[in-house]
């Protein structure tokens, strides 16, 4: 196992916490406003913080880039493959996330759109998705 000097410990993946959230048969994706994957379109998310519980990252993360107040996390998947990401080793923790249908998002921190796109659209192949998002929004929507 590789260990890191500048870490003085060992290599270990970052961990990151991304929110699914469905309204109808509509889904929530923000499109990322900085490098890496600028422009392209992915769940709201981002890393977990020291100290922080994955949870409450991706209700904070999904309130920071959206302005959403999301409820009830469940948890919907795990995405750890090495590649995923180009910055580096990134696992992410997908939670399904309640959001009240009074609430519209509003683009904010790291996201330059947030908007609820129809399903049929997410995978009609006119959007540009970042990393392996396309991948997570089949594994959920389209299980089968």
């Amino acid at each position: 196992m590789p260990t890191c000097d500048a870490c003085q410990g060992w290599l270990n993946p970052s961990l990151a916490a991304d929110s699914a959230v469905r309204r109808g048969e509509s889904v929530l994706l923000i499109q990322r406003k900085h490098p890496p994957m600028a422009g392209a379109w992915a769940l709201p998310g981002g890393f977990v913080d020291a100290g922080e519980d994955p949870e409450n990252a991706a209700l904070r993360e999904l309130r920071e880039e959206t302005g959403l107040m999301g409820t009830d996390p469940s948890l919907l998947m795990v995405r750890g493959d090495p590649d995923r990401d180009p910055r580096k080793h990134i696992v992410s923790i997908v939670y399904a996330i309640e959001v009240s249908d009074d609430q519209e998002p509003q683009a904010g921190d790291d996201a330059a759109d947030a908007k609820f796109w129809p399903i049929e659209t997410v995978f009609d192949g006119s959007l540009e998705f970042a990393g392996d998002h396309l991948d997570i929004l089949t594994s959920w929507l389209r299980p089968n």
